[in-house]
């Protein structure tokens, strides 16, 4: 399996374009603010055809670059029906106070062909089998995608910003729940195997396995204390 990921813009965004292979198909996960330059290059060094673009969540760091991609490889966008309306109005996903500081000059809108994600939905795309699964709690719309395990790799989790290294996703933008976070990473996370690597990683990845032993949040949700843990805002 090949994964280039790269970070994005002024947010860091992780943006992922994935394939079974070099000089196959891929699909692009999460095109963030100025992610078209890193995700063509990817392309052109892999001999890479994208056939869809995936969204983690709606939030314009996250979309910002859909347009442009899908626009100039004619693919459909992916994003789970409660985060739609943010590519078209980014401020009400992310509030007033930040909309005027980071929305500047980007241009935004839905590309030409929107699909919609469900949980427990599989999507067959590029000779990937991505399963879906829903997981409020950074917003209402947000969703995780793993590919299943194979002889040569292990299963891969692309979280979103529902888990990170250490770390989960912040709660306090709009349609942000730390409840429904947490039963999120109870439900999605924790019945996965140990080895499952996780993306994003901050710098490397992680399993699974290494964030039960060391990861806060997840530690203190499996062991039953979710209202009790660390509350995590900016």
């Amino acid at each position: 399996m090949l994964i280039a990921g790269f970070p994005a813009g002024a947010w860091g965004t992780n943006c992922y374009v994935v394939a079974p292979a070099a000089g196959e198909e891929c699909v692009i996960i999460d095109p963030g603010h100025q992610a078209t330059e890193g995700v063509e290059d990817a392309l052109k060094k892999h001999r890479l055809k994208p056939v869809a673009v995936v969204l983690t969540h709606g939030h314009i760091d996250h979309v910002a670059s859909v347009v442009p991609v899908c626009g100039a490889h004619d693919v459909p966008a992916w994003i789970h029906p409660d985060d739609r309306y943010m590519m078209s109005d980014p401020e009400k996903g992310i509030g007033r106070s930040f909309g005027a500081q980071l929305l500047g000059e980007l241009t935004v809108g839905e590309p030409s062909d929107v699909k919609e994600l469900t949980d427990g939905a599989r999507l067959k795309l590029a000779g990937l089998d991505f399963s879906v699964a829903h997981a409020p709690g950074h917003t209402k719309g947000s969703v995780t995608f793993q590919l299943p395990e194979s002889a040569e790799v292990p299963s891969v989790f692309f979280s979103g910003d529902l888990l990170f290294a250490g770390s989960i996703g912040r709660t306090d933008l709009p349609g942000g729940s730390q409840d429904e976070m947490f039963e999120s990473l109870a439900r999605v996370c924790l019945p996965l195997d140990d080895s499952t690597v996780v993306l994003p990683g901050h710098n490397e990845h992680t399993t699974i396995g290494r964030e039960r032993a060391t990861n806060p949040y997840l530690r203190q949700v499996a062991a039953g204390q979710g209202a009790d843990a660390p509350r995590r805002g900016m």
